[in-house]
């Protein structure tokens, strides 16, 4: 991350107020390793297409603006009314800080916009959080707008491990492990993943603290759960590397088992998962806090993924399909 400068510092190298700017952010979807990730467990997410916009334009008063027109919301820098407006003013503070932010002299109006869920569990948030970073400081690297949207993120979710912003910042196929540099790791075969909505949304801070009460309670077996997933997510990098999906939905059919026993899952999202193993899904799992949001479910390729999404379709669920393609490098 580049080095802390004053606000006058920052100022000096900032020209005329920028007329507009532009920041962009992917959505996620963790493939395996939710939760325990937060207790310093690898994790594996992907980056979709589906994601975050954010565009900027010098405002007419005094304080920044956001703006979310899908929400029919606009909060202002300084507010304390509500989550979104505290997660505003601390992204901008903390852009302050840098070097090439462009609210240094002038104050800015945000628009932003998603085509991701709230509480979906594909990191509608986070998404958010560095589309809008983006925008404050144009110059900012994959790292650096990650890091920028953790100051938005920890309004929301208290204590989020951070692998939502840093693969909504990357986009590609990343390993996540809390307090270490993210790895980009290579897709040896493309993965082809369908995403299906539970219809329920889920508070992430409230799962996460769902999962550290039963840890207080019963840390020998919750310990347990979580060196399984952290001996699947090893696994499954090395699948994934190889181009393996066959054993990859092995995988995360066992992950999600293991987040079951964790009281993570519902019948819903059982269902789900039935659904598309029964269409022919290489596996399914739950993806991000459970409770509700969304499942992820590996797919062969186009045929099979379309026959997944008929049978949910069917059964009464949305969904859609979403390819990582194969790399040589990873992380984008």
């Amino acid at each position: 991350m580049h080095a802390h400068r004053t606000v006058e510092e920052s100022a000096d190298e900032v020209a005329a107020p920028v007329s507009s700017a532009i920041g962009r952010a992917w959505g996620k979807v963790i493939l395996l390793g939710e939760h325990a990730v937060v207790y310093g467990v690898p994790a594996l997410a992907i980056g979709i297409d589906r994601g975050a916009h954010a565009s900027l334009t010098p405002a007419a008063g005094k304080r920044c603006v956001l703006e979310v027109a899908a929400w029919d919301v606009a909060v202002h820098e300084g507010d304390t009314s509500t989550d979104l407006a505290r997660a505003f003013s601390a992204i901008v503070a903390a852009s302050r800080a840098l070097a090439g932010a462009v609210v240094h002299r002038t104050a800015v109006r945000v628009a932003a916009r998603t085509d991701l869920p709230p509480g979906g569990g594909l990191g509608c948030s986070a998404a958010l959080g560095v589309a809008v970073a983006r925008a404050l400081v144009p110059t900012a690297e994959a790292r650096q707008a990650a890091e920028l949207a953790m100051a938005w993120e920890r309004v929301f979710h208290g204590n989020p491990s951070g692998i939502d912003a840093a693969i909504s910042a990357s986009g590609g196929c990343i390993l996540f492990e809390k307090g270490r540099e993210m790895q980009a790791v290579g897709v040896g075969a493309p993965l082809t993943v369908c995403l299906g909505s539970s219809g329920v949304t889920s508070s992430t801070k409230t799962m996460v603290d769902g999962v550290s009460r039963l840890r207080e309670q019963r840390r020998p077996m919750v310990d347990e759960a979580f060196l399984g997933i952290a001996s699947l997510v090893g696994i499954a990098r090395l699948a994934i590397e190889s181009g393996d999906i066959a054993l990859l939905g092995d995988l995360m059919d066992q992950n999600q088992r293991i987040l079951r026993g964790l009281g993570l899952s519902t019948d819903v999202i059982e269902r789900l998962c039935g659904v598309a193993r029964d269409a022919g899904a290489l596996g399914a799992k739950l993806t991000g806090a459970g409770g509700g949001g969304c499942v992820v479910a590996l797919a062969s390729g186009a045929v099979d993924a379309d026959r997944v999404l008929s049978a949910w379709s069917a059964a009464g669920f949305g969904g859609f399909t979403a390819v990582v393609a194969a790399t040589k490098g990873g992380a984008r």
